[in-house]
């Protein structure tokens, strides 16, 4: 027997509003343009230009954030349409917002692809030689390796394009694409790829000679830096193996990076300007965080004509609608960009604050321990927002562009029980590094007992993790002769 029974539950939701300040929040401002012609263009009530009616600053100090005049809304529309409750605004790109997903600007260059194309357009093939040609460019990865098996490439060409073929073929034609610039493009494995580029060079030089030599037969011991081993088999002199080392290390493990695909150009572009004005450090917003938007006063009127209007039938009903809709979606817009043009001015304001010492100086051991929590303290904001902040944007200083993630770091105790920078001991792990002998490189137990002398209590495995976030190599790989 079924029974029916009451329950009670809270639920969050955002309402439209609030989802459309997240979204323009995480916008950077290379994209607010796109963002801002992708609104006129789908809502008529809103124009651009500056409304009379608002009384807007001109100065974005650090001391104080604009304080803009919220706009009274003197279109009384909620009169119409009392009984309809119609979906709310939809919103350009509504969903999850990736940013990998963001467009960027990039900078116009051929693809590694069509290099390789226009130079096999120069070989004289057959028609089956060239089908398996094609196979092969089309195989190849952005960073120029070609990690399909050959068997595998048969029996795609089999199956997909009715070519019967084999590895022999298969290995004739892609030697011939091996010969294309840039050198080592089309090799299976970083050692064929070194052999490639070497092979080019000039053989009647017998350092060269040597470096294919060493590659071709030792490539596992030069992986792993055990010099010695090669020497002794060899039976060659330190200045002659530094002199093929200096050959090898000079080659590029990936050349597909050249001009590849993947190389895409995406541009910083400031939200935030700081200047240093005689000692007082003032902030500024981009220009193009501060766009001139109104709501049209031709809608306005169109909706105070309705209003006067004594037919109140279906099709005028609807027009009512459309209007009133686009008018919220308007007015929604536009206090959403200035929403927005207030909490970056806020959050910025408290970096500025919390980091005074690093934008006076520039001097990045002035930078102090920071977490997203400590400016959402300062602003009485959620930490979700300042991230989402510190996400996508960045500041122009005196002494660069920077974005703002640079300056959140963890903090490091000292003997004197003060707190450091996390990225003040990676920069002194750096300089400890690069100062540290080539031949006997320090380890990281080694590295670890000097930064303790130096006051500073970091672990052995705190040392290996900022020595990775450096994309720094363990000692045994950073040996040099």
């Amino acid at each position: 027997m079924q029974k029916l029974s009451l329950s009670q539950s809270l639920q969050q939701k955002l309402s439209p509003q609030q989802i459309q300040f997240i979204k323009l929040l995480q916008i950077p401002t290379a994209e607010l343009d796109t963002r801002i012609e992708e609104e006129l263009e789908i809502n008529p009530a809103l124009e651009e230009g500056m409304d009379e009616e608002y009384d807007q600053k001109d100065d974005d100090s650090y001391d104080e954030a604009d304080d803009y005049k919220e706009r009274d809304d003197d279109l009384d529309i909620d009169s119409y349409i009392k009984d309809e409750d119609y979906a709310g605004y939809k919103m350009q790109g509504d969903g999850n917002y990736a940013e990998d997903d963001r467009d960027m600007p990039l900078a116009t260059s051929s693809s590694l692809t069509d290099s390789l194309l226009q130079q096999f357009g120069y070989l004289n093939l057959t028609e089956q030689q060239r089908i398996v040609g094609l196979q092969l460019i089309g195989s190849i990865e952005a960073d120029g390796y070609i990690r399909r098996s050959l068997q595998a490439i048969v029996n795609d060409l089999a199956f997909g394009q009715n070519v019967f073929t084999d590895t022999e073929e298969i290995e004739g034609i892609l030697h011939k694409i091996q010969s294309f610039d840039p050198p080592g493009i089309g090799a299976r494995t970083l050692q064929e790829c070194l052999i490639l580029q070497l092979q080019r060079k000039d053989m009647s030089d017998p350092y060269n000679v040597l470096a294919i030599r060493i590659i071709d037969e030792f490539f596992d011991e030069f992986s792993k830096k055990h010099y010695d081993k090669i020497q002794r088999r060899l039976n060659i002199s330190d200045d002659s193996l530094k002199k093929v080392i200096d050959i090898i290390i000079k080659l590029n493990p990936k050349p597909g990076s050249v001009e590849g695909e993947s190389s895409t150009a995406q541009y910083l572009v400031p939200d935030f300007i700081l200047t240093n004005n005689g000692g007082k450090l003032e902030l500024t917003l981009n220009s193009k965080n501060a766009p001139e938007l109104r709501i049209s006063r031709s809608f306005a009127d169109m909706l105070d004509t309705y209003d006067k209007s004594k037919k109140q039938n279906k099709n005028l009903k609807e027009t009512v609608s459309f209007v009133k809709q686009k008018l919220d979606a308007a007015k929604w817009f536009i206090d959403a960009i200035k929403q927005r043009q207030q909490t970056l001015l806020r959050t910025m304001n408290a970096i500025v604050r919390f980091q005074y010492d690093f934008f006076l100086t520039g001097d990045e051991s002035r930078l102090r321990p920071m977490i997203l929590k400590d400016i959402a303290t300062l602003i009485d904001m959620d930490v979700s927002t300042v991230s989402r902040v510190a996400n996508s944007k960045a500041v122009q200083t005196e002494f660069g562009i920077y974005p703002l993630k640079y300056f959140f770091s963890e903090g490091i105790s000292t003997d004197t029980g003060e707190d450091v920078s996390s990225r003040e001991v990676k920069n002194i792990l750096k300089d400890l590094i690069d100062a540290e002998p080539k031949l006997h490189p320090l380890s990281d137990d080694k590295l670890e007992k000097i930064l303790n002398d130096r006051g500073y209590n970091i672990a052995r495995r705190t040392v290996a993790k900022y020595r990775e976030q450096l994309n720094i190599p363990v000692a045994r790989l950073r040996k040099q002769l």
